[in-house]
């Protein structure tokens, strides 16, 4: 059996494989290769922009991938979503989608912009956030560098933002979000009804999700007199600490 899976290429690329190492799957990127090697015989990688990988899994091209909620609903994709992963370039938690005008612009909400002109990357994403405004407007594709369109040629733009600082610095404001997206683990559906396939991609996943999990958590370890263990335990968060004698003395180890 052999599961192909898509590793988004660019932004999300660095911190996908860094997970993925951290599950235990070690992926090597070779300079101008397209084909990453694996450390497991059942998986053969490729990378793929996040912003077509839900088209190449709906159509079969890849088994699974990973990209954003935002580029599944983009494509109109018809994909298995088997799990939600909450990372993203630079931190643990979602981005946003968001509509944004120029600081002094007098738009003040998604109603403001009836008729106006919307530069963006995400056309589908941003027609059907407009339509369930029951607002109609231009939504023209942008290549990049959308902020600096407003308002020379553009009256808004609809932007993907992680910390807003892009947008401050080009002196815009926010007035809505669109969409807050994450980083999903998706499957074709074809691929996820087979047994070994699934189980595969099962497996894949729960590592991911381990790894994504531990993130917020600590590992607390500490040395204690043994007759204080019970006014330890009634302040500890976990119901089931692991409890060790020490060799020598009265004392015990927690864990």
């Amino acid at each position: 059996m052999e599961l192909k899976l898509g590793i988004p290429k660019g932004s999300l690329q660095e911190s996908t494989i860094k997970i993925f190492k951290e599950a235990g799957y070690d992926i090597k990127v070779r300079e101008r290769n397209y084909y990453p090697a694996v450390d497991d015989p059942e998986l053969k990688c490729m990378l793929i922009r996040a912003q077509e990988m839900a088209r190449y899994v709906e159509g079969g091209e890849l088994d699974c991938g990973l990209t954003g909620l935002d580029w599944i609903k983009e494509n109109r994709a018809n994909v298995v979503e088997v799990c939600e992963l909450v990372y993203a370039k630079q931190s643990f938690r979602p981005i946003k989608w968001v509509l944004a005008v120029k600081e002094d612009s007098p738009y003040m909400s998604v109603k403001d912009l009836e008729g106006k002109t919307i530069a963006t990357e995400v056309v589908n994403l941003t027609t059907d956030y407009l339509a369930s405004h029951g607002v109609t407007a231009n939504v023209e594709f942008s290549w990049g560098t959308t902020e600096v369109k407003v308002p020379q040629l553009a009256d808004a733009i609809v932007e993907i933002t992680e910390t807003g600082s892009s947008l401050r610095a080009n002196n815009l404001k926010i007035i809505d979000t669109v969409l807050e997206t994450t980083t999903r683990f998706i499957a074709n559906k074809k691929a996820y009804e087979d047994p070994e396939k699934r189980a595969k991609i099962d497996r894949v996943t729960m590592m991911l999700r381990s790894v994504i999990d531990a993130v917020p958590k600590v590992c607390l370890m500490l040395n204690a007199p043994e007759n204080n263990l019970e006014s330890i335990l009634e302040i500890l968060p976990s119901e089931n600490p692991t409890i060790s004698h020490l060799a020598k003395g009265d004392w015990v180890d927690v864990m």
